[in-house]
């Protein structure tokens, strides 16, 4: 079966969806427990006990961002070398944070030190707060615009000094989206305490959800309201052939209040994203509180599914919009390689992400179980 151009270019851009928020699902829980590392456990052995609850995955959920990131670079190269040019700094202290987690998994117990392993501990906080602040912060620019334009030759040009500093993108709105993004993590990252970890644990990961759940639903309806009052959408206004040939140049597009929220108008359904994305943390919330972490964490993974998709659909068809030169925006239409990439790269992933996928829920049955301080003790010279 041959898919046409335009099917594609909409297969690609769920595709890149689907991986981002697989990533949120999986990796950004591993961050979640990094966030709250250091405050959930009082001693050595209850950090430790943290620790062992994503220990044996988080490397396999990594994956996720580095897959995310590949699709990104094969299916939308335009996007790909837009952004990190922009966001050059931004991604390096990513790139420098995550560093610190496969240090800080490996290294922690090496040495029974409690000063090694308190800094090796705040490294896993910082390993997970940075990410996760700074994916929050590049969406809160991208739904306000970003400063590039595009000479005659597709080049992507920046009209602010986003190169070597990071001030630009920590404005209002991309500050909250950035703490938006810490607070679903560190809420998803606390449900999977409570349903691993030892009992301990788990009644301060319980406590935490009082606090993280509401608050991301409280914050969510805040960007919510700030972008439909507060921030001018991108619509286009001139005639689009989706099959085409991708020319960024070739369109009309001007930015009016109100127009992130076109899609929920033409497409009523969709609005089922954004509650859930507004209702799940508060179902979270309730479960967690009747002592139900395995559905908990299921709506948590529902939480974060709904917030990122309404980032999203929001956008649609925008991928990255531009502030300066309107035109010049990305969109899934104009963006995206030729058809033959996405061809070739569409069952590459229907053979091999089936595969993963299956790999990963093994991985998960094997080495299902609480984490008990008892084990910890009685496995002193556990890698981690």
């Amino acid at each position: 079966m041959l898919l046409d151009y335009e099917t594609l270019k909409l297969v690609w851009w769920v595709l890149v969806g689907a991986l981002l928020i697989g990533f949120a699902v999986t990796d950004g829980m591993d961050m979640g427990v990094g966030i709250l590392l250091p405050f959930l456990g009082q001693n050595d052995t209850e950090r430790r006990v943290v620790i062992n609850a994503v220990a044996p995955h988080w490397d396999g959920n990594q994956v996720w961002f580095i897959t995310a990131g590949g699709a990104i670079f094969a299916a939308w190269p335009a996007v790909y070398a837009t952004a990190f040019s922009g966001f050059y700094l931004a991604m390096f202290l990513v790139l420098a944070a995550l560093f610190l987690r496969p240090v800080g998994f490996d290294y922690r117990s090496k040495l029974d030190n409690p000063r090694w392993r308190n800094t090796w501990d705040w490294g896993l906080f910082v390993g997970g707060l940075v990410p996760s602040l700074i994916f929050g912060v590049a969406f809160g620019n991208l739904l306000q615009g970003v400063p590039f334009h595009l000479d005659q030759f597709l080049r992507p040009h920046y009209d602010a000094n986003y190169l070597w500093a990071l001030l630009p993108l920590l404005n209002p709105f991309a500050l909250l989206a950035g703490v938006l993004s810490v607070a679903m993590l560190a809420m998803h990252g606390a449900v999977w305490l409570q349903l691993r970890a030892d009992y301990v644990i788990e009644e301060r990961a319980k406590s935490v959800l009082n606090i993280l759940a509401p608050a991301v639903t409280l914050i969510f309806a805040i960007a919510g309201v700030w972008v439909a009052m507060g921030i001018d959408g991108y619509r286009i206004v001139s005639e689009v052939d989706p099959g085409g040939v991708a020319n960024p140049l070739a369109k009309e597009v001007i930015r009016a209040p109100g127009a992130w929220l076109d899609v929920y108008s033409r497409i009523p359904a969709s609005m089922l994203v954004p509650i859930i994305g507004l209702g799940g943390p508060l179902i979270v919330w309730l479960l967690s509180r009747i002592d139900r972490p395995g559905f908990a964490f299921v709506f948590s993974g529902l939480s974060l599914t709904g917030i990122i998709g309404t980032a999203g659909l929001s956008l649609f068809p925008f991928v990255m919009p531009s502030s300066t030169d309107l035109v010049s925006s990305l969109t899934v239409w104009d963006a995206p390689s030729s058809h033959l990439t996405l061809t070739v790269m569409f069952w590459a992933v229907a053979i091999f992400l089936p595969i993963v996928i299956l790999y990963t829920i093994w991985a998960y049955y094997h080495m299902w179980g609480r984490i008990t301080v008892e084990h910890i003790e009685e496995n002193t010279h556990q890698a981690y």
